[in-house]
């Protein structure tokens, strides 16, 4: 009984100081002695249509080409559907995508980790990534296998943000007073907030180990604690009308909401026009997103946009 008592009044101590430790650094104020750009806003949104409409094609092709991006997805052995749907839906039109394993897994090809927390997961692949990618891609999504990823979508975003800027974006959440990018919705760097990142990774400072905390802080808020010391700054991505673009539930999921809160508005009231990601999928709710998104078309309708984004060669894009 003692013994229990103990190890009960240990965990709310170490609960305790790790909520302080979060909460002290989320006031991390970084001054101009660091030499670091840090942007100032907390919400980014789209470009405008009309902007891309008024360029001529050569500019659009150009500009379509620019964005390289990376997908990072990281599984465990007990996700094996997940995997295996994750892999015949949406990561064809990434320009590359990977996957980080807790363990070897003979079913599929995967990077193994050899690591049982999220956290250390997360670190090796972001290394992986930044040592063998960064001249090849700009852009870097990290996503659990649950997530559905719209990336022409990704890419309309992208527009008008330079990759050499500290960019850190997804959906907002809190933990304490830290602003962080939750994992459940999809996180986005550029090339040179991973740059940032590594550097911390790699040196003699706070991120290099921080293995007792990964029992008591969730990794994506261990994330923005390292990226803060370094001047990134976590961003909420969202449309011109202010809804957000990364999501951490499913679609039939803000349908019910929408039901509830906007009975004569469901569709407005639902989802973004250009939302960029759904969560908390199951394997065959990633087909049917599949379907949905990419192969169902209203014969007869057709859809100019101003602005293709070519699949990478050798793909079997959709």
């Amino acid at each position: 009984m003692l013994s229990e008592c103990s190890s009960f009044l240990k965990g709310v101590m170490i609960g305790g100081i790790s909520f302080a430790l979060i909460t002290m650094l989320g006031h991390i104020k970084l001054g101009h002695r660091n030499q670091i750009h840090i942007h100032e806003h907390h919400h980014l949104q789209a470009s405008n249509k009309e902007e891309v409409q008024i360029m001529s094609e050569a500019e659009r092709l150009k500009l379509s080409n620019s964005f390289r991006v990376y997908c990072i997805i990281l599984v465990t052995g007990t996700d094996v559907k997940l995997w295996a749907a994750v892999k015949k839906t949406w990561i064809k039109h990434c320009d590359k995508a990977e996957f980080f394993s807790s363990e070897p897994l003979k079913l599929f090809e995967s990077i193994a980790v050899n690591e049982t927390y999220t956290w250390f997961m997360l670190r090796t692949a972001y290394i992986h990534a930044f040592n063998k990618y960064k001249d090849q891609y700009n852009w870097f999504f990290l996503a659990y296998p649950t997530t559905f990823a719209i990336i022409e979508n990704l890419k309309y975003f992208l527009l008008g943000k330079d990759p050499s800027q500290p960019f850190y974006f997804g959906q907002i959440t809190n933990f304490g007073n830290l602003e962080y990018v939750t994992l459940d919705g999809g996180i986005v760097l550029s090339i040179e907030s991973l740059r940032r990142l590594i550097r911390v990774f790699t040196g003699n400072e706070m991120c290099t180990d921080l293995r007792e905390l990964t029992w008591e802080i969730p990794e994506d808020s261990l994330l923005a604690v390292c990226l803060k010391s370094v001047g990134v700054m976590a961003e909420n991505a969202e449309d011109d009308e202010g809804k957000d673009l990364f999501n951490t539930k499913t679609i039939g999921m803000f349908i019910k909401g929408a039901i509830t809160d906007y009975p004569k508005d469901i569709v407005e009231g639902c989802c973004s026009d250009m939302a960029i990601t759904f969560s908390s999928l199951t394997p065959d709710q990633l087909h049917v997103m599949m379907y949905g998104v990419y192969r169902l078309r209203a014969f007869g309708h057709v859809f100019n946009d101003a602005l293709l984004f070519l699949p990478p060669n050798g793909s079997d894009n959709d």
